[in-house]
């Protein structure tokens, strides 16, 4: 499916959120690389995708209701076999079902760890679009480093975001750890930035983390929320 058919999609259901599978289309869609991940209907499907998808994996609950996923028990991750799915999954659906009794569970691979990056998108109510970037993972609540620059952006303008954060020494190698790989890094701003140009019924986008190698990113965790009313 493009980009404006899932935000087709969303906004016909009713909804301003997009599934986190939805939002994985959408982004690799636009030449985002995010993490994919597949629904599973039931218990035995949820093995069957594991298998195909190849250990260890990650199962999350897929609701609308449970937008706290991890606060809410309904995460489980490095799953190194079939068995460990079972209970995974069993134990997601015995928490979800009582806050959502229509809730499933999501598939995808458990990704090798990077410098977490966040990379997003919010609409100002008086600038417009705006896109974010900064240290992510649990160190943007501890230090709160992201910098904003108004869409659309220019390689420039990544360039100068990159560069601007207190941690951009983390991103050039530091105490032993590899640079990260800094034209991939510009290229994920960019293309944030001409999605939203391209479909302005998004109105927000959050990827944290994002996993920043020395070759290549990954957006880990991916959140997409559309605006009705455009």
């Amino acid at each position: 499916m493009t980009v404006n058919e899932i935000v087709d999609r969303a906004i016909a259901s009713g909804r301003n959120l997009l599934f986190e599978d939805e939002a994985g289309a959408l982004l690799m869609a636009a030449g985002i690389p995010v993490n994919s991940c597949r629904v599973a209907s039931g218990e035995d499907e949820a093995v069957r995708i594991a298998k195909e998808t190849g250990f260890p994996v990650v199962l999350k609950v897929r609701s609308q209701a449970i937008t706290h996923k991890t606060d809410a028990g309904c995460v489980r991750l490095g799953l190194k076999d079939e068995e460990a799915v079972h209970l995974a999954y069993r134990g997601i659906m015995e928490k979800a079902r009582l806050i959502d009794p229509g809730a499933q569970v999501t598939v995808q691979p458990m990704a090798s760890p990077g410098l977490e990056l966040l990379v997003g998108m919010t609409t100002d109510p008086q600038f417009g679009q705006v896109v974010a970037f900064g240290l992510g993972g649990t160190l943007v609540e501890l230090f709160n480093d992201v910098t904003f620059r108004q869409v659309p952006l220019l390689e420039k303008d990544a360039t100068d975001m990159i560069n601007s954060i207190k941690g951009s020494a983390l991103l050039k190698g530091y105490r032993g750890r590899p640079p990260v790989d800094i034209n991939a890094l510009t290229g994920i701003i960019l293309q944030v930035s001409r999605l939203v140009e391209k479909e302005p019924r998004i109105k927000e986008i959050d990827l944290n983390p994002v996993f920043a190698y020395p070759q290549g990113m990954l957006a880990v965790d991916s959140r997409v929320v559309v605006n009705q009313n455009l």
